[in-house]
């Protein structure tokens, strides 16, 4: 779908104003409050401050998408985000394609599906900042880079979240080296449902030069983030290794296209 025809079909935004503009930026900040006090809770807490990093995240996200680029387009970020993260993880808990066969441990609170409600949520928070870097740092590639983008975020979550007892895999192995617990076939898995979900959100919503600054930071913040919490606060350097070149290979030449197109 050109630009011109998508325009035609998701509307034309209007220019933000007053209190619309602020509240990506009040949500960010929140999310990053939250994430730094991840490492300092526990317990029933560690719980709480999780589902509210992600539910933060994911409203920073499809508001900033709603301010900045239009109802239309939120829907469409939506309908593909949450209705195809839910899809490929229901199909996933049932049939173990095409993570491997896991089960969810019931603490993310409501399920839909057999699928925590906040985990749709986490594949749509993180697919709008990644599709905006890959548009951003390529014409011809967005599709392919936006999924590596996307598949080596996971690098990051999965470790953290099954040290969590989150969910856990039957038969982990063959693992990552220094990663255990997480199968490669949730890295394969991942790069599939990421490479889909890419072309469906390339294809419907069209390529704009609004503004991309809350993104920007979501990204930049959960690259770093996971390096620096694995480095010294969850005690996983081969996870800060291994999640920072998979989740490189996009962040690493957008931060460059960035800094060469600065004014």
């Amino acid at each position: 779908m050109s630009a011109t025809r998508a325009d035609s079909v998701l509307g034309h935004r209007s220019r933000p104003r007053g209190w619309r503009v602020a509240l990506p930026w009040v949500l960010t900040v929140g999310m990053v409050a939250t994430q730094i006090a991840y490492p300092l809770v526990d317990g029933e807490w560690l719980r709480r401050v999780t589902i509210a990093s992600v539910v933060l995240f994911f409203l920073a996200s499809v508001t900033h998408a709603w301010v900045h680029r239009g109802l239309s387009w939120v829907v469409g970020l939506l309908a593909i985000g949450v209705g195809g993260g839910l899809l490929a993880e229901a199909v996933g808990v049932r049939t173990g394609v095409p993570f491997g066969d896991y089960t969810y441990s019931g603490s993310l609170g409501p399920q839909v599906l057999h699928v925590p409600v906040v985990v749709p949520l986490a594949w749509t928070m993180m697919a709008y900042p990644v599709l905006l870097a890959a548009r951003r740092t390529t014409q011809r590639w967005v599709i392919p880079l936006g999924a590596l983008g996307l598949a080596g975020w996971d690098v990051f979550l999965d470790p953290q979240m099954v040290a969590d007892g989150r969910w856990t895999w039957s038969d982990p192995t063959p693992a990552l080296p220094g990663v255990p617990d997480v199968p490669l076939t949730n890295y394969a898995g991942w790069l599939l449902v990421a490479l889909v979900m890419m072309a469906l959100l390339v294809w419907l919503l069209p390529r704009d030069r609004a503004d991309e600054s809350v993104p920007a930071v979501l990204l930049a913040w959960t690259y770093v983030g996971s390096i620096v919490g694995n480095l010294f606060w969850f005690g996983q350097p081969s996870v800060a290794i291994a999640g920072g070149i998979a989740m490189g290979l996009l962040v690493v030449p957008w931060a460059w296209t960035a800094w060469q197109s600065r004014p």
